[in-house]
Order: structure tokens, then sequence, then C-alpha cells
């Protein structure tokens, strides 16, 4: 009888110190992010990331996000590809470029972010805060699927003592197609121990010709996703420019430049100018012992001209839906104002929300270096990337039309016309 008593009276005991709180209830368990992130550029990007996955695991303690260096960007897509068809999940979270777009929705790997930003509490305002030209490749089907994060446009670095020596302004690159060719020429060395100018056709080679199709009138590729314009007279003439710059005036490498050695050529002095990402500009500045410039590139026909280029934040389809929600807090910490600020400072990509450029580190950056403020002006000249479906595929019929012409093996409008067909081919079966 006293032992029923005292089961009793214990049984009451502990049902009041659970109503009071006494007793702590079961730990939540931690949503556990697995984040995959590229780059295509130098420096020590690792650290950078670990450092952030480190301070928001430490503000959000339900939620641990482990950062994962995936490679290249071809390799993070292929990589995920490979996982999510083989039965895999893959991430939950990723950096892909902005125009795997089209790819991504195709093969249902991603989801839209609209009802994530709609009940943020920005809500709409956090979607405008993006410079427009970036959501040219962030949405489609009128949703939006990729949150713009390590973005970019190529821009023109030049070396102020070379133009000193050759009697050119060191303040001012060149503004046009003329310039570029008449600037390159006389700082080109005749012995071959300096080039004018390099600009890479290795991995990128449509991205960077962009530049030179915008700026003389006509992007490759407008709205429609099953649409381009590779054979226009303007794009024709301009791949005749960039073929000239080596062939004709000698003031460029012949043959296929390599996008990564760019970079340390200019830094080591054996050209005097170069296309490169805007996201190269932390690391050359750091690298070169000679006063860097950054300039728009140079004007076409029509204006000044450039494409965006660089990756998004997806959320991919195959998580689970507690950890996509983890992920979207994840994306808002990574495209804050404060950490798209210190982005551009580590890296020298474009902080892709506007807020992010009346941040502190932002604002004493740009009055030190005025050259991280080259790519942002730059941006309202600025138009879509390349982006189709089978947008791989796409892009590599246009980069070897450009590789074709530029090693002198094709004329600009039979690689072009070739290179228009070549895609329409592939894009036939897919309506708007």
């Amino acid at each position: 009888m006293f032992k029923a008593r005292l089961k009793i009276l214990l049984a009451v005991v502990l049902l009041a110190a659970a109503f009071s709180g006494a007793i702590p209830h079961a730990k939540a368990a931690v949503v556990e992010v697995n984040f995959n992130y590229v780059t295509a550029v130098g420096g020590p990007i690792a650290q950078v990331m670990d450092g952030y996955a480190a301070k928001f695991n430490a503000a959000n303690p339900d939620v641990k996000v482990t950062a994962t260096y995936a490679g290249g960007y071809p390799d993070i897509y292929k990589a995920i590809d490979t996982q999510i068809k083989g039965g895999g999940k893959g991430p939950d979270v990723a950096i892909l470029l902005s125009t795997d777009l089209y790819s991504l929705i195709d093969n249902d790997y991603v989801i839209p972010l609209d009802s994530y930003i709609k009940a943020s509490k920005d809500g709409d305002a956090y979607l405008k805060d993006f410079f427009p030209a970036f959501l040219l490749n962030s949405q489609a089907e009128g949703q939006t699927w990729g949150a713009p994060f390590q973005r970019s446009t190529p821009v023109l670095y030049y070396n102020k003592d070379m133009f000193k020596e050759a009697g050119l302004n060191p303040d001012k690159g060149p503004q046009t197609f003329a310039e570029l060719s008449e600037f390159a020429k006389k700082l080109t060395k005749a012995d071959g121990s300096r080039w004018g100018i390099e600009i890479p056709s290795d991995g990128f080679p449509y991205w960077l010709f962009q530049g030179f199709a915008i700026a003389n009138g006509q992007n490759l590729v407008g709205e429609a996703a099953n649409k381009v314009t590779f054979n226009g007279a303007s794009t024709v003439e301009a791949l005749s420019f960039f073929r000239d710059l080596a062939l004709k005036d000698k003031a460029m490498p012949q043959g296929v430049i390599v996008w990564g050695n760019t970079p340390t050529d200019f830094t080591a002095g054996k050209t005097a100018m170069i296309y490169h990402t805007t996201g190269s500009l932390t690391n050359i500045l750091k690298n070169a012992k000679f006063d860097v410039g950054v300039a728009f590139l140079p004007a076409g026909k029509v204006s000044f001209g450039a494409p965006t280029g660089g990756g998004n934040l997806y959320i991919m389809k195959n998580s689970p839906k507690e950890n996509q929600d983890a992920a979207w807090r994840w994306i808002q910490f990574l495209t804050s104002p404060e950490i798209q600020a210190d982005w551009t400072v580590n890296t020298g990509y474009i902080a892709s929300r506007q807020s992010a450029w009346m941040q502190d580190a932002l604002v004493k950056l740009v009055a030190k270096n005025p050259q991280y403020a080259v790519a942002r002006d730059q941006l309202k000249y600025a138009s879509k990337e390349l982006a189709t479906h089978r947008g791989a595929d796409v892009q590599k019929i246009f980069g070897t039309a450009v590789q074709k012409v530029i090693t002198g093996e094709l004329d600009p409008q039979a690689a072009l016309d070739a290179a228009q067909k070549a895609a329409e081919d592939l894009l036939k079966d897919y309506t708007n």
C-alpha cells in the first residue's frame, strides 16, 4: 500500500514539475544543411566561406551549415546532375551559374523562391534591392529561382605604369573598339616580351565576347529561352574585330588564351591589358606590383556593353522541407547587405544588393580603391548573359565558333552561321 501511494505521489510531483518547466524538454534536433559552393577566381575563398558558415551557425544554433568547395562551375553542375540521376539527394543549397537556370528548371532540380521571399520580413523590398541586371538571369516563367550572390561583369584591367611609358593617359582606359586596337598596338613590344592585350578564350569564350556583341548593337540572346541571335551583321563585325586584335594588329597572342593564366600574365607584366571578371579584382590588386587601372569594356557602334555573370544561390528540390527552410535562412544571410559588402571586399565580385554599397566597409573601400565601383557602375550598360534551354551545349556551340575564328580556322560569317544553325537544331523542340 505504501509503495503504491509513493508511486502516485511521485507521478504527481513529476507532472507538476513538467508544467512548471522544472524538467528540461528534449533538445530540438539541429538541421544540418549541406552547402556546395564554387569559384572561378583566385584568393582565399574557402577561408572566407568557412568564416561565413561559422558566423551563421553561431547565430542560428538550430541549424548547422557545412560549406563544401565543389570546384569550378562545370564541376558542381555535373556532380549534382550525377548524384540526382543516380538516386542521390545532392546538396540542400548550392551556388551554380546564373545561366544554369533553365537546365535546373527543365530537370526539376530546384524550387522557386517566391513563397519564401513573400513571407520574409522585407517581402518584395528584398527582391527590389537587387540590381535589376542581375535578375535577368535569376527569373523565368514569372518566378524567381536564384538569389544573386557572387555576381560579376567582365571589366578591362590595365597597367597604368605601362600606359605612362607608352604615352597614354593612365587615368583613362580605351573608350572604344578603335582605341582598344590603337592602345593595344602601342603597348605591344616587338620582341614578344609583352602583349598589348589578352582576352581569354578557353573557359568562357562566349561570355567575354558578349561584351563586344552587346556594345556593337545586339546581344546573343533575348527574353526567349529557345532562341539565339548569333549571326547578325553587328555580331559578325564584332567577332571580326576580336579576331583582328591577334591576327591583324598582332597585339594579342594568337590561338586560345587560357582563362586562369590571364590574371597571372597581367600581374607578371606579360600583358598590359586584360579582359577578366571583376571577381578577380581583389586578387589582382593584391599581387600586382604596379598601379592597376579598371575600366568599362570599350564601346562599339552603339554604346558600352557587358554581360552579367557569376553564380546564384539555389535551393534543391530533393532537399527535405525543413532543410529547404533552413537553406533559405542561409541564403538570406549570404545576401544580406553586410555579407554582400564583405564579399566584395574579399573578392571583387559586385555586391548584388544596392543597399550593400551604403555599408561602411564598401564606402571606405571605394573611397580608397575606386576600382571596386567600376563594375557596379557598368551595370547600367549590362545585359543578360547567354542562357537558354540546353544552356551549356548552346554556350559550347558559340564558344567553339569564337575559337575557330580567332585561330583562323573559319571566317566570322561562316562560323556564326554554323553556330546559329546548330543552336537552332538543339532548341527546336522547346517552346518558349
